[in-house]
């Protein structure tokens, strides 16, 4: 049973799906524009990291569809810090959130399965809001030169 996360309702009208590493290449070009978008409107990556991460192999592309189409894509990447393995959601963008938002938890159960003590989302102010579930953990502190 999925947990709440928000202020949505608990059942997803969408289904996810873990693309495997051999098919993101014919995957990416349907799913870059909405992923780049994600990581320029936070300044948190490079796009191009993303893309690099996805098709080499390193990160995890997911996608929550409603039929034959794509409402969001996910990328996540497993790393190492001095005390745990952690997935990250490096980009996450799309449309019609309360239909996929939900499919979250299936994103913590892989990377519990994978081992990960931690799933961070690096995003902006207002995932704070809509991840009940999830802790602020740390601060970015930013001053333009």
């Amino acid at each position: 049973m999925l947990k709440p996360i928000g202020p949505f309702s608990m059942s997803a009208s969408a289904s996810l799906h873990c693309i495997p590493p051999q098919l993101a290449r014919e995957i990416w070009p349907m799913v870059r524009d909405r992923l780049y978008a994600a990581a320029r409107r936070t300044d948190l990556s490079h796009s191009i990291d993303i893309a690099r991460d996805v098709l080499h192999g390193d990160g995890v592309l997911w996608l929550a569809c409603e039929g034959q189409e794509i409402k969001a894509a996910a990328v996540t990447l497993l790393t190492r810090t001095d005390r745990h393995l952690v997935c990250l959601i490096t980009a996450l963008g799309g449309d019609d959130m309360e239909s996929w938002l939900p499919l979250l938890p299936q994103i913590e159960d892989w990377a519990r399965a994978e081992g990960a003590a931690r799933v961070r989302v690096m995003g902006r102010p207002g995932w704070a809001r809509v991840l009940k579930n999830y802790d602020v953990s740390n601060v970015v502190l930013e001053r333009a030169l």
